[in-house]
């Protein structure tokens, strides 16, 4: 793993992609990502109404990311391609307890780019920045038990099943189950 400043801000540098805080520049590719992917990712999200499909609050939602940033309360990154900088998906830190030093992992990729490793690779870019720049010592993350290929990519990558959450998250309408996974710095045990 490879961190760099560039023109854009903080990036961390993959094989095959590389991580960068989203800002202000990104409305436009964000929004775009949101609108095309809304039905595939309708299943697994969060409970979303229209008012979120709109140019203005992708603006103020990069700016409250920017926020979390600076707070150093959530780093949440932009998936771009090497190959062409495209914009491809989402990865975060969410809600880092720096007294627990614990932090949970949300990541959402274009469903044109799904099976093909690139999660894979953002997490494990994640997962080394998280445990060796931040030292935290846990990640969670959740995940509907439905969502194979997500639980999946979280097992690929070392996480650990540890329990259901009931009726967690407000997705498509409805409460659903979660399950629960960590991941633990072995350098901080």
């Amino acid at each position: 793993m490879q961190l760099l400043l560039c023109y854009y801000n903080f990036m961390i540098q993959g094989k095959q992609i590389y991580l960068r805080h989203l800002n202000t520049h990104d409305v436009n590719r964000l929004f775009e990502y949101e609108l095309k992917n809304r039905e595939f990712f309708t299943p697994t999200s969060f409970t979303r109404n229209d008012a979120y499909y709109n140019l203005d609050n992708i603006r103020k939602n990069i700016e409250h990311y920017q926020k979390e940033i600076n707070e150093k309360s959530s780093y949440r990154f932009g998936i771009f391609l090497n190959s062409n900088h495209q914009f491809i998906g989402m990865i975060a830190l969410n809600d880092i307890l720096w007294s627990l030093k614990t932090s949970y992992v949300g990541y959402s990729l274009d469903h044109k780019f799904t099976h093909q490793g690139y999660m894979f690779e953002a997490l494990s870019l994640i997962i080394d920045y998280s445990f060796n720049d931040l030292k935290l010592h846990r990640l969670e993350a959740g995940v509907m038990p439905s969502n194979h290929a997500s639980y999946k990519v979280l097992e690929r990558c070392g996480f650990v099943r540890e329990g259901l959450l009931r009726k967690n998250v407000h997705i498509n309408g409805h409460w659903e189950d979660h399950y629960i996974y960590g991941l633990l710095n072995e350098k901080d045990i």
